[in-house]
């Protein structure tokens, strides 16, 4: 049976240039119901400040997936990248044995909307690593587009754990389906919009979890986007 986790049940905290929703235990939230999911650890909501961000510091034995919804994300990290994450970009990083870095806004007036994930890896002090890519609406428009998996098939990123993550832009009116395997574990992010998904009236900010599962129905009430992971 697949259960919601509200929007408003998150950890939520305004630090003025930070505005920020935990969905599990981070920070000064904790919540011993919600350490995790399988081998989900982190999905934090971030609205940035213009010309606000992370400084320098550290991560170790983790995959960190970050997707931005609006606006603009500067990366510099300790392997020598230095890049602009933009809307409709996702980035991965493999924090294995240790990596720095830090991430601003590069905007002087526009705030930055993302969702950053962290996930376990398969394998402790793995070499750190870094990759971005772009995914165009057109290619997640009304169906689902593999954006990260384990072996980086179909031109998604290439995360070092079994899991697989969709994407997906549903306009209004508009219904979808994916066969699940009952032997994965599901969470379904919403990450802009409103939906009707197996009976559940859901919006953004809002997920829903489950296992042993094999199909998910999804009706989109107004345009939106929704992330999906299918963890072994």
């Amino acid at each position: 049976m697949k259960q919601v986790r509200r929007a408003e049940d998150r950890g939520y905290f305004d630090h003025g240039w930070l505005k920020t929703a935990h969905t599990f235990s981070f920070g000064h939230y904790f919540d011993p119901s919600w350490n995790g999911f399988h081998t989900l650890r982190v999905i934090n909501e971030d609205v940035v400040a213009p010309g606000q961000g992370f400084g320098m510091h550290g991560h170790k034995d983790m995959e960190i997936v970050t997707i931005v919804l609006e606006g603009e994300l500067e990366h510099q990290d300790s392997l020598g990248n230095g890049e602009v994450l933009r809307t409709g970009e996702l980035q991965r990083m493999t924090a294995g044995s240790g990596i720095r870095h830090s991430e601003f806004n590069p905007s002087s007036t526009q705030p930055t909307h993302l969702y950053q994930i962290w996930l376990f890896p398969e394998a402790k002090d793995l070499t750190p690593g870094y990759e971005q890519k772009p995914f165009p609406r057109e290619e997640q428009w009304n169906q689902w587009r593999l954006v990260a998996s384990c072996d980086g098939r179909d031109g998604s990123l290439t995360i070092q754990q079994r899991a697989n993550l969709w994407l997906t832009d549903l306009s209004a009116g508009q219904s979808l389906r994916k066969d699940l395997s009952t032997s994965h574990k599901g969470w379904l992010q919403i990450l802009q919009g409103q939906f009707l998904i197996d009976g559940h009236e859901v919006q953004a900010g809002d997920a829903l979890y489950w296992s042993d599962e094999d199909r998910l129905d999804v009706v989109a009430r107004a345009d939106g986007q929704l992330l999906l992971f299918e963890l072994e």
